[in-house]
């Protein structure tokens, strides 16, 4: 598989909340890095992490309207969203994404999550 489709299928699964599709596509060792600078290892420890934000989030999306690649690394912008706690929120966001050998092997993701942590701060 091309990086594009695998980008692709992984955007897919999210919208899906298809946690076996993204698990599915993960590298072992995937390397995930969230808005803050959080870093998570592994495939097994990220099926876990996506099995918990659907919940938390369960109508959670994202929508790439614009992909540059530059071999195997691409860049997305576009928007993210969903409802925690019955309130939805929008954010602008922008993914990056390195693939290898039809895997993905790190999804970086920068985008001002404060209407999540307002939500997630009235929890308290």
């Amino acid at each position: 598989m091309k990086p594009a489709e695998v980008v692709d299928r992984w955007l897919a699964a999210i919208n899906l909340h298809d946690v076996d599709g993204l698990t599915a596509l993960m590298a072992d060792d995937l390397l995930f890095v969230d808005s803050l600078g959080n870093r998570v290892n592994g495939a097994a420890t990220m099926k876990g992490g996506w099995q918990a934000y659907f919940a938390m989030c369960p109508d959670y999306w994202v929508r790439a309207d614009t992909v540059v690649a530059d071999g195997n690394t691409l860049l997305l912008t576009g928007d993210a969203g969903g409802t925690i706690d019955g309130v939805a929120w929008k954010i602008p966001s922008a993914w990056k994404a390195v693939v290898s050998n039809g895997r993905l092997r790190e999804w970086h993701v920068f985008a001002d999550n404060k209407p999540v942590h307002d939500i997630l701060a009235r929890r308290s």
